[in-house]
């Protein structure tokens, strides 16, 4: 898959890229084989909302805590869900950098109201240790997991969000915003601003406080 670029998304990946600590022109260059903008691959899912019903597969997080998925790290609060590996040199670096400001912006909202997860689509090698390093590349506080697992217990997971893909470098650029207590998501592709991410919070829990505009 390719991806044409605009003048501003290529100026807002620089912008992420340096934030995550990688070459712009190589984010720009690798996200090229990864997506096709405006479009979607032929396995990938269309965009906009879901319902989606969960597991309460057992994960494991960056600190070595044994988590249920649905009871313990969702827990009924808004979430916004994005998928990583931590090779990986062209997408999850981008969209972790969009979750770490989104992070910034929600304060002391981020594990209290709101739960950010990042699930890794390579369990085998993706140890609670090395997504501890890499949730450390991007500040990642209290309300932000990591997760891993078994490879079963993981894939019930992408297959659930509807993401897996048979070759993990293969899945698909996205993130998703959702309330577990209704069971209603919208799935995202690709880059989405913060802005955009948090429009759709409101939307899924009416009346929720906006963020710090800082």
């Amino acid at each position: 898959m390719r991806l044409r670029y605009t003048k501003g998304a290529l100026a807002a990946i620089a912008a992420l890229s340096l934030a995550a600590g990688m070459p712009a022109a190589s984010a720009a260059e690798d996200h090229s084989k990864h997506l096709q903008h405006g479009q979607h691959g032929k396995n990938e899912p269309a965009p906009g909302k879901v319902q989606i019903k969960l597991p309460d597969t057992v994960l494991t997080d960056q600190n070595g805590k044994s988590v249920k998925f649905k009871t313990e790290v969702l827990a009924d609060r808004l979430a916004v869900v994005n998928f990583i590996y931590t090779t990986c040199t062209t997408v999850c670096p981008v969209q972790s950098a969009l979750i770490a400001d989104l992070q910034q912006r929600l304060g002391e909202r981020s594990g209290k109201e709101v739960s950010l997860i990042s699930v890794s689509v390579d369990p085998l090698r993706d140890t609670p240790l090395r997504l501890k390093e890499f949730a450390a590349r991007y500040k990642a506080g209290p309300g932000w997991r990591f997760l891993t697992g078994s490879r079963q217990a993981v894939d019930e997971v992408l297959k659930a969000f509807d993401v897996y893909t048979p070759n993990f470098a293969d899945h698909p650029a996205a993130v998703l915003v959702g309330n577990p207590r209704s069971g209603e998501w919208v799935r995202l592709f690709g880059f989405p601003s913060t802005d955009q991410i948090l429009a759709r919070m409101k939307e899924l829990q009416p009346g929720v406080r906006s963020a710090r505009a800082d």
